[in-house]
């Protein structure tokens, strides 16, 4: 059963988690930058860029002790790369990419919305078989599918060209109210 390391640091959480399996997850740890950013309702990318290389470690060593794992069970590194704040992809990318190097381990580049994609079939209740869905933000729209993919192979996917502003705009300012 193959044990991978995971990183997400996409915009204001930076997170890891220890997944066997392709489904199993041993831990997931998440910190959370909701409050550095409140008082401009919104983020701010130079501040979630700092936050995530203050968080990056210890998130990393929490899901690896939650998770009761050391970096010689890992058998890969996997990191979100895109899309997302680049300021904070690289925060994550970095991360991720020395330590595959240092140990020399593969490192899997994950699309973020491709992930929301895969994450109903992680844990217990996972969704089995085929299913389709789709993303739309401010940058750019995604779908996709996972019907029949052998685990650990990521979702067949269709994007589009970035999307216009203002429906990512209004979701945000939707949930501001």
């Amino acid at each position: 059963m193959p044990t991978i390391l995971a990183l997400e640091s996409t915009c204001d959480e930076t997170a890891a988690a220890v997944v066997t399996d392709g489904r199993i997850v041993r831990s997931n740890v998440v910190a959370t930058q909701v409050e550095l950013h409140a008082k401009y309702r919104g983020v701010v990318p130079e501040i979630a860029s700092r936050a995530h290389i203050e968080n990056i470690l210890p998130v990393l060593e929490e899901a690896l002790a939650s998770a009761a794992c050391g970096f010689a069970d890992l058998d890969a590194i996997a990191v979100a790369h895109r899309p997302g704040l680049i300021g904070s992809l690289l925060i994550g990318v970095t991360a991720a990419k020395s330590l595959a190097w240092s140990l020399g381990k593969p490192l899997i580049a994950v699309d973020h919305v491709h992930a929301h994609l895969y994450s109903v079939m992680l844990g217990e209740g996972s969704v089995e078989g085929s299913m389709e869905g789709s993303g739309v933000g401010g940058g750019g729209w995604g779908g996709g599918g996972c019907g029949g993919a052998p685990l650990g192979r990521p979702p067949r996917a269709r994007r589009g060209p970035p999307a216009p502003p203002a429906p990512g705009r209004a979701a945000a300012a939707r949930s501001r109210v």
